[in-house]
């Protein structure tokens, strides 16, 4: 399936360790004609971090995308009305933004964003980074999973002498992901063995 023409909604939540990983991934989509259109989390829009500030991510996601990113719920609100995404992407997204998501809360631009694209009957894919999606977070990774229109980018466990219950998406599959979410197909396998990273 050919992306030329779609548009797609980027969702960044507060995974910061990730963005290295996540946002280099942007440019792959646009060069295969995809139109994307950035989301960020107000933790993510404005938290300062020992991996960068909050102004840094937004500067460096509007020259990727060509968009200035929407980081207010009433922001994004209209976009369901409008169903101004063919499919929505969370990446990263964060065990806080799953869990949500799974129990139906929408208290960010994201989590609105994701809701209005699900009321159009249309893919949410989440690319989940959490310390805890075998812990706590274990059942809504469940619920997820079972969800009609919400697909998983692959993922594995990226330290588990460290961290047993981290999960991490392989970052380097979104695309494919898209793809097969736009078809009506989680991309397989699900679970599979990641490179692992280190504790930062």
């Amino acid at each position: 399936m050919s992306l030329n023409g779609i548009t797609i909604g980027w969702g960044i939540t507060g995974s910061f360790c990730s963005y290295e990983e996540v946002l280099p991934q942007i440019a792959g989509l646009i060069a295969a004609g995809a139109v994307v259109k950035p989301v960020i989390s107000a933790a993510a829009a404005t938290t300062d971090t020992r991996f960068g500030t909050a102004a840094s991510l937004i500067a460096r996601v509007s020259v990727l995308t060509g968009f200035k990113p929407l980081t207010q719920m009433v922001e994004v609100e209209p976009a369901g009305q409008k169903k101004e995404y063919d499919c929505f992407l969370v990446a990263p997204c964060t065990g806080n933004t799953m869990a949500k998501l799974a129990i139906g809360i929408t208290d960010t631009a994201v989590l609105m964003a994701a809701k209005g694209t699900l009321r159009n009957i249309q893919p949410v894919v989440l690319a989940i980074a959490t310390n805890d999606a075998l812990g706590n977070n274990a059942r809504n990774l469940g619920i997820v999973l079972g969800s009609g229109n919400i697909y998983l980018v692959p993922f594995g466990q990226d330290n588990p002498k460290a961290k047993p219950n981290s999960c991490v998406a392989d970052f380097t599959m979104i695309q494919e992901s898209i793809v097969a979410a736009l078809e009506g197909r989680q991309l397989q396998p699900v679970l599979k063995e990641r490179r692992q990273r280190e504790v930062r």
